[in-house]
Protein backbone atom coordinates (compact mmCIF):
# COMPACT_ATOMS: atom_id res chain seq x y z
CA UNK A 1 0.00 0.00 0.00
CA UNK A 2 1.12 3.48 -0.90
CA UNK A 3 -0.35 6.80 1.71
CA UNK A 4 -0.89 9.73 0.22
CA UNK A 5 0.20 12.83 2.75
CA UNK A 6 -0.17 16.79 2.05
CA UNK A 7 2.53 18.57 3.03
CA UNK A 8 2.40 21.69 5.44
CA UNK A 9 3.08 25.11 5.38
CA UNK A 10 4.72 25.51 8.86
CA UNK A 11 8.20 24.09 8.51
CA UNK A 12 11.17 23.28 10.92
CA UNK A 13 15.03 24.12 9.40
CA UNK A 14 15.93 24.54 12.81
CA UNK A 15 15.67 21.07 14.97
CA UNK A 16 18.87 19.04 14.20
CA UNK A 17 17.64 16.13 12.00
CA UNK A 18 17.93 12.88 13.52
CA UNK A 19 19.04 10.20 10.91
CA UNK A 20 21.64 10.89 8.21
CA UNK A 21 20.09 8.87 5.30
CA UNK A 22 18.57 11.08 2.45
CA UNK A 23 17.17 10.18 -1.15
CA UNK A 24 17.11 13.30 -3.81
CA UNK A 25 13.80 14.37 -4.69
CA UNK A 26 12.56 12.90 -8.00
CA UNK A 27 11.11 15.59 -9.87
CA UNK A 28 13.72 18.09 -9.33
CA UNK A 29 14.00 19.12 -12.85
CA UNK A 30 10.39 20.45 -12.87
CA UNK A 31 10.79 21.69 -9.63
CA UNK A 32 13.40 23.96 -11.07
CA UNK A 33 11.53 25.12 -14.00
CA UNK A 34 8.28 26.19 -11.42
CA UNK A 35 11.49 27.54 -9.22
CA UNK A 36 12.33 30.09 -13.08
CA UNK A 37 9.10 31.22 -12.90
CA UNK A 38 8.92 32.07 -9.09
CA UNK A 39 12.18 34.08 -9.64
CA UNK A 40 10.23 36.32 -11.80
CA UNK A 41 7.23 37.42 -9.70
CA UNK A 42 7.81 40.42 -7.56
CA UNK A 43 6.96 40.09 -3.51
CA UNK A 44 3.73 42.19 -4.52
CA UNK A 45 2.99 39.05 -7.53
CA UNK A 46 3.83 36.55 -4.94
CA UNK A 47 1.59 38.31 -2.00
CA UNK A 48 -1.47 38.40 -4.63
CA UNK A 49 -0.81 35.17 -5.87
CA UNK A 50 -0.66 33.40 -2.66
CA UNK A 51 -3.02 35.59 -0.88
CA UNK A 52 -0.04 36.23 1.61
CA UNK A 53 1.09 39.03 3.92
CA UNK A 54 4.14 41.28 2.99
CA UNK A 55 6.42 39.10 5.50
CA UNK A 56 5.94 36.06 4.20
CA UNK A 57 5.80 37.06 0.83
CA UNK A 58 9.08 38.67 1.06
CA UNK A 59 10.28 35.39 2.93
CA UNK A 60 9.34 32.95 0.04
CA UNK A 61 10.85 35.55 -2.70
CA UNK A 62 14.00 34.97 -0.78
CA UNK A 63 13.67 31.55 -0.76
CA UNK A 64 12.62 31.03 -4.65
CA UNK A 65 16.13 33.21 -5.25
CA UNK A 66 18.00 30.97 -2.98
CA UNK A 67 16.85 27.53 -4.19
CA UNK A 68 19.85 25.52 -6.02
CA UNK A 69 19.34 22.47 -8.18
CA UNK A 70 22.09 20.93 -5.95
CA UNK A 71 20.59 19.66 -2.30
CA UNK A 72 23.21 19.60 0.62
CA UNK A 73 23.16 19.21 3.97
CA UNK A 74 22.84 22.79 4.37
CA UNK A 75 20.51 23.72 1.78
CA UNK A 76 17.91 21.37 2.51
CA UNK A 77 16.66 18.67 4.89
CA UNK A 78 14.39 15.23 4.89
CA UNK A 79 10.78 16.40 4.03
CA UNK A 80 9.11 14.12 6.78
CA UNK A 81 11.47 16.34 8.94
CA UNK A 82 10.94 19.50 7.44
CA UNK A 83 7.11 19.42 7.21
CA UNK A 84 5.60 20.70 10.61
CA UNK A 85 2.35 21.22 10.60
CA UNK A 86 -1.18 19.59 12.24
CA UNK A 87 -0.59 16.25 9.84
CA UNK A 88 3.26 16.10 11.18
CA UNK A 89 2.21 16.41 14.65
CA UNK A 90 0.15 13.43 14.92
CA UNK A 91 3.20 11.55 12.70
CA UNK A 92 5.71 12.80 14.71
CA UNK A 93 8.98 11.37 12.67
CA UNK A 94 11.46 13.09 14.81
CA UNK A 95 10.70 9.60 16.73
CA UNK A 96 10.97 7.00 14.54
CA UNK A 97 13.33 5.05 14.25
CA UNK A 98 16.32 4.32 11.37
CA UNK A 99 14.24 1.21 10.02
CA UNK A 100 10.54 2.73 10.70
CA UNK A 101 12.05 5.75 8.44
CA UNK A 102 12.90 3.14 6.25
CA UNK A 103 9.87 1.40 5.94
CA UNK A 104 7.84 5.00 5.57
CA UNK A 105 10.34 5.60 2.46
CA UNK A 106 8.81 2.69 0.95
CA UNK A 107 5.21 3.25 1.36
CA UNK A 108 4.55 7.00 1.86
CA UNK A 109 4.48 9.47 -0.52
CA UNK A 110 3.73 13.40 0.13
CA UNK A 111 2.26 15.29 -2.23
CA UNK A 112 4.10 18.82 -3.52
CA UNK A 113 3.21 21.85 -5.69
CA UNK A 114 6.77 22.46 -6.35
CA UNK A 115 8.18 18.98 -5.73
CA UNK A 116 5.65 17.12 -7.62
CA UNK A 117 5.89 14.00 -4.97
CA UNK A 118 8.20 13.40 -2.11
CA UNK A 119 9.57 10.45 -0.07
CA UNK A 120 9.80 11.21 3.10
CA UNK A 121 13.70 11.03 3.18
CA UNK A 122 13.75 13.00 -0.15
CA UNK A 123 16.09 15.93 0.93
CA UNK A 124 13.72 19.06 0.41
CA UNK A 125 14.44 23.44 0.39
CA UNK A 126 12.43 25.23 1.85
CA UNK A 127 9.29 26.81 0.00
CA UNK A 128 6.18 27.87 0.07
CA UNK A 129 3.59 26.80 -3.19
CA UNK A 130 0.42 25.27 -2.35
CA UNK A 131 -0.85 22.80 -4.87
CA UNK A 132 -3.99 25.16 -5.57
CA UNK A 133 -1.77 28.29 -6.54
CA UNK A 134 -3.07 29.51 -9.87
CA UNK A 135 0.60 29.70 -11.23
CA UNK A 136 0.56 30.07 -15.34
CA UNK A 137 3.35 27.88 -17.03
CA UNK A 138 3.78 27.12 -20.32
CA UNK A 139 2.19 23.97 -19.50
CA UNK A 140 -1.22 25.48 -18.68
CA UNK A 141 -2.24 28.10 -16.04
CA UNK A 142 -1.77 26.22 -12.35
CA UNK A 143 0.22 23.34 -11.22
CA UNK A 144 -2.80 20.97 -11.67
CA UNK A 145 -1.85 21.42 -15.58
CA UNK A 146 1.43 21.81 -15.15
CA UNK A 147 1.70 18.10 -13.32
CA UNK A 148 -0.75 17.16 -15.67
CA UNK A 149 -0.40 13.05 -14.95
CA UNK A 150 3.04 12.74 -14.03
CA UNK A 151 2.08 12.34 -10.13
CA UNK A 152 -0.21 9.79 -11.26
CA UNK A 153 2.09 7.86 -13.51
CA UNK A 154 5.08 7.57 -10.63
CA UNK A 155 1.99 6.39 -8.35
CA UNK A 156 1.21 3.64 -11.09
CA UNK A 157 4.92 2.58 -11.22
CA UNK A 158 4.90 2.56 -7.03
CA UNK A 159 2.17 0.72 -6.84
CA UNK A 160 3.02 -2.11 -9.21
CA UNK A 161 6.10 -2.81 -7.64
CA UNK A 162 4.38 -3.92 -4.46
CA UNK A 163 2.13 -6.71 -3.25
CA UNK A 164 -0.84 -4.81 -2.38
CA UNK A 165 -1.89 -1.81 -5.45
CA UNK A 166 -3.73 0.17 -2.98
CA UNK A 167 -3.42 3.98 -2.51
CA UNK A 168 -4.49 5.26 1.03
CA UNK A 169 -5.29 8.79 0.59
CA UNK A 170 -4.90 10.78 3.51
CA UNK A 171 -4.14 13.73 1.36
CA UNK A 172 -6.71 16.80 1.61
CA UNK A 173 -8.90 17.34 -1.76
CA UNK A 174 -6.88 20.12 -2.71
CA UNK A 175 -3.81 17.76 -3.10
CA UNK A 176 -5.59 14.78 -4.31
CA UNK A 177 -7.33 16.69 -7.00
CA UNK A 178 -3.52 16.50 -8.81
CA UNK A 179 -3.67 12.93 -8.83
CA UNK A 180 -5.09 12.14 -12.24
CA UNK A 181 -8.07 9.70 -11.30
CA UNK A 182 -8.18 8.65 -14.71
CA UNK A 183 -4.72 7.85 -15.30
CA UNK A 184 -4.41 6.50 -11.81
CA UNK A 185 -4.50 2.10 -12.18
CA UNK A 186 -4.11 1.18 -8.06
CA UNK A 187 -7.59 0.80 -5.81
CA UNK A 188 -8.19 3.96 -3.87
CA UNK A 189 -9.10 3.86 -0.33
CA UNK A 190 -9.78 7.26 1.96
CA UNK A 191 -10.32 7.51 5.40
CA UNK A 192 -12.17 10.16 7.28
CA UNK A 193 -11.79 11.42 10.74
CA UNK A 194 -15.01 12.77 12.88
CA UNK A 195 -15.42 14.02 15.86
CA UNK A 196 -18.95 13.74 18.04
CA UNK A 197 -20.22 17.39 18.21
CA UNK A 198 -23.07 19.68 18.79
CA UNK A 199 -25.08 16.18 18.74
CA UNK A 200 -23.84 15.00 15.55
CA UNK A 201 -20.59 13.28 14.02
CA UNK A 202 -18.56 16.09 11.68
CA UNK A 203 -14.82 16.36 10.86
CA UNK A 204 -12.98 19.11 12.43
CA UNK A 205 -9.93 20.00 10.03
CA UNK A 206 -7.58 20.23 13.01
CA UNK A 207 -8.48 17.81 14.26
CA UNK A 208 -8.53 15.35 11.33
CA UNK A 209 -5.41 16.50 10.01
CA UNK A 210 -3.52 15.42 12.99
CA UNK A 211 -5.72 12.30 12.95
CA UNK A 212 -3.89 11.58 9.21
CA UNK A 213 -0.44 11.43 10.46
CA UNK A 214 -1.40 9.54 13.52
CA UNK A 215 -2.82 7.18 10.55
CA UNK A 216 0.40 7.01 8.87
CA UNK A 217 2.54 6.27 11.87
CA UNK A 218 0.28 3.32 13.13
CA UNK A 219 0.64 1.71 9.96
CA UNK A 220 4.46 2.78 9.99
CA UNK A 221 4.50 1.08 13.31
CA UNK A 222 2.20 -2.14 12.32
CA UNK A 223 4.11 -2.15 8.85
CA UNK A 224 0.63 -2.55 7.74
CA UNK A 225 0.08 -3.84 4.02
CA UNK A 226 -3.84 -4.89 3.59
CA UNK A 227 -6.47 -2.11 3.90
CA UNK A 228 -8.40 -4.28 6.40
CA UNK A 229 -5.73 -4.02 8.78
CA UNK A 230 -6.29 -0.33 8.53
CA UNK A 231 -9.43 -0.57 10.41
CA UNK A 232 -7.51 -1.64 13.83
CA UNK A 233 -6.42 1.97 13.97
CA UNK A 234 -7.50 3.03 18.06
CA UNK A 235 -5.05 5.76 18.42
CA UNK A 236 -6.24 8.53 20.58
CA UNK A 237 -9.71 7.48 21.02
CA UNK A 238 -11.01 6.53 17.47
CA UNK A 239 -12.97 3.75 16.51
CA UNK A 240 -13.48 2.26 13.08
CA UNK A 241 -17.01 2.21 13.16
CA UNK A 242 -18.37 -0.30 10.21
CA UNK A 243 -22.06 0.85 10.25
CA UNK A 244 -20.93 4.12 7.92
CA UNK A 245 -18.38 2.98 6.33
CA UNK A 246 -17.71 2.03 2.52
CA UNK A 247 -15.52 -0.38 0.67
CA UNK A 248 -13.11 2.39 -0.45
CA UNK A 249 -14.12 5.02 2.62
CA UNK A 250 -13.62 4.11 5.97
CA UNK A 251 -14.73 6.36 8.69
CA UNK A 252 -13.45 6.61 11.83
CA UNK A 253 -15.11 8.01 14.88
CA UNK A 254 -14.37 9.16 18.23
CA UNK A 255 -15.90 11.44 21.10
CA UNK A 256 -14.70 14.75 21.14
CA UNK A 257 -11.73 15.59 23.76
CA UNK A 258 -11.37 11.80 23.95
Amino acid sequence: MLFLLSPAKALDYDTPPHIDTHTQPLFARQSAALIEVLKTKTPQQISTLMKLSDALSGLNVARYQAWSPRFSAKNSRQAVLAFNGDVYGGLDARTLSDQQLAWAQDHVCILSGLYGVLRPLDRMQPYRLEMGTSLATEHGKNLYQFWGSQISDYLNERAAAGTSPVVVNLASEEYFRAVDRKALKPRVVSCVFEEFKGGKYKIISFNAKRARGLMVRYAIEKKLVTVKKLEGFDAEGYRFEPSVSEPDRLVFRRKQGA
